[in-house]
């Protein structure tokens, strides 16, 4: 990007985080720089400091890649779950994860006596999601990807509060400007939260005033049963297909065959 450009962006979101009157809902499409003024004017109404709206949205322009891929992927669960669950559940990975369930016992015990959702759960959601915190969990810069999907009118006020909770979450001092990177849709962390779903069911479970699910095991699995609970899960019921738990793994993933991996995931970690 050039100079000029940069400049006249920077001052784009200047003057509209100046600006005194209310801000309206940034329109899809039409100029990127535009857009990303109105959504600037948007966070600071909400709260967000212009440093780290400058910081965050400063310079930043629209990512075809992403757009591709969103584009690509959505054939993503349309395999069997036979073939589905063949890729995402070996041998390695239910080692792997009973291996977890040890290692993390103590945590796992406190956390399903406040949240109500068993241990293998937990960890079977955390494999799938990042190889127990082990694999990839997304290189990709956060407000550049969700800037672009909320640019992109298939879904725009989805991502604009995607965006915005993004924001948030740097405001609050959860994550850093560094530590906002994630996968093709601005997911973060180690199983792989939204922003929105960061800012409504993140807990601070390891008690230092933050919420980093990123870097900190107690924050991301209480966390992901913060989410479960609150989305109906009830303490001691099956999880098979059919059930309330089962369904209240809707709130993670809506893919019934992902939703049926979990489970199968869940029972090979106890040996059932």
């Amino acid at each position: 990007m050039s100079k000029l450009r940069l400049a006249l962006l920077s001052c784009a979101i200047g003057c509209a985080l100046l600006a005194a009157a209310p801000a309206q809902a940034a329109r899809c499409g039409g100029d990127f720089n535009a857009f990303i003024a109105s959504m600037s004017a948007e966070a600071a109404q909400a709260g967000v400091s212009r440093d780290v709206i400058s910081e965050a949205l400063g310079g930043v322009t629209p990512d075809p890649a992403v757009l591709a891929f969103d584009r690509r992927q959505r054939g993503t669960f349309n395999k069997t779950f036979e073939q589905y669950v063949a890729t995402r559940v070996g041998a390695g990975r239910i080692k792997s994860g009973r291996a977890m369930l040890q290692r993390h016992a103590s945590l796992l015990s406190r956390i399903e006596r406040q949240f109500g959702v068993p241990p293998q759960i937990l960890v079977a959601i955390w494999g799938l999601e990042s190889d127990f915190g082990k694999g990839d969990i997304g290189k990709l810069p956060v407000f550049r990807v969700l800037a672009t999907m909320a640019h992109d009118c298939r879904r725009t006020e989805l991502f604009q509060g995607e965006l915005l909770a993004a924001l948030k979450i740097v405001q609050r001092g959860d994550l850093t400007m560094r530590d906002m990177v994630g996968a093709y849709a601005g997911e973060l962390g180690q199983t792989q939260f939204l922003p929105s779903s960061y800012i409504k069911y993140g807990v601070d479970f390891d008690g230092n005033g933050h919420v980093d699910l990123r870097h900190s095991v107690p924050d991301v699995l209480a966390s992901t049963a913060n989410l479960l609970k609150t989305a109906g899960w009830r303490a001691g019921g099956s999880y098979e297909e059919g059930t309330p738990n089962f369904e209240a793994m809707r709130e993670w993933n809506r893919a019934l065959v992902y939703r049926k991996t979990i489970a199968y995931f869940a029972d090979q970690l106890i040996g059932q």
